[in-house]
């Protein structure tokens, strides 16, 4: 494991309760016969994230029931129906103390960004002050790499669904971006004509 691995936590937010999908927990939406959570899951695996934080809200019972989400960090995220920006300062929290130096953000709802895209976001330089983000034909996507030295800050400004958007916006002149369209296909599983992209 390289260094940069050990220093780089995983971090999966998988708190959304499918509000267009007619209220279907995305976490537990199929794919390749297993829940999405764990597929998301996988990938940060396979990309060398030793250490993975899975922020949980909707049926948070069920999910754990269910999936296979053994050696991850379960955070559950009581404030889930927020938006996004509240399991995101709810996972950066549960980082604090772990020695993490950065944290690598990845969505559950995005199973067309597989390891390959992970692995090049993990490969840039992290340290506290890393910011970098994958990105598809030059605009900015997911997975996000942060390092810690900007936790606060993005949590102090993540509200709502937009998560760490107002504050990357802020401090896009730090960002690095790594092109990743070439490997990964940034749509979400929001409503129920993408379902199509489920196997």
């Amino acid at each position: 494991m390289t260094e940069n691995e050990q220093q780089v936590a995983g971090l999966l937010l998988a708190a959304g309760g499918g509000r267009r999908l007619g209220g279907r927990p995305k976490a537990l939406l199929e794919h390749r016969g297993r829940p999405l959570v764990e597929h998301a899951v996988g990938v940060l695996r396979a990309a060398g994230c030793a250490r993975v934080h899975v922020v949980l809200g909707a049926a948070a019972a069920t999910v754990r029931e269910r999936a296979e989400l053994g050696g991850c960090v379960l955070v559950e995220n009581p404030e889930w129906a927020d938006g996004m920006g509240s399991s995101l300062r709810a996972g950066l929290d549960s980082l604090a103390g772990t020695g993490a130096r950065a944290a690598l953000v990845s969505l559950v709802d995005q199973p067309g960004i597989g390891a390959e895209a992970v692995r090049r976001v993990l490969a840039a330089p992290a340290d506290e002050t890393s910011l970098v983000s994958a990105a598809y034909d030059g605009v900015r996507g997911h997975p996000v790499l942060f390092g810690a030295g900007h936790w606060a800050g993005i949590a102090a400004t993540a509200t709502g669904d937009r998560g760490a958007r107002a504050y990357l916006e802020e401090h896009r002149h730090a960002l690095t971006l790594v092109e990743c369209g070439d490997v990964a296909e940034p749509y979400d599983i929001d409503t129920p004509e993408d379902l199509a992209h489920l196997e």
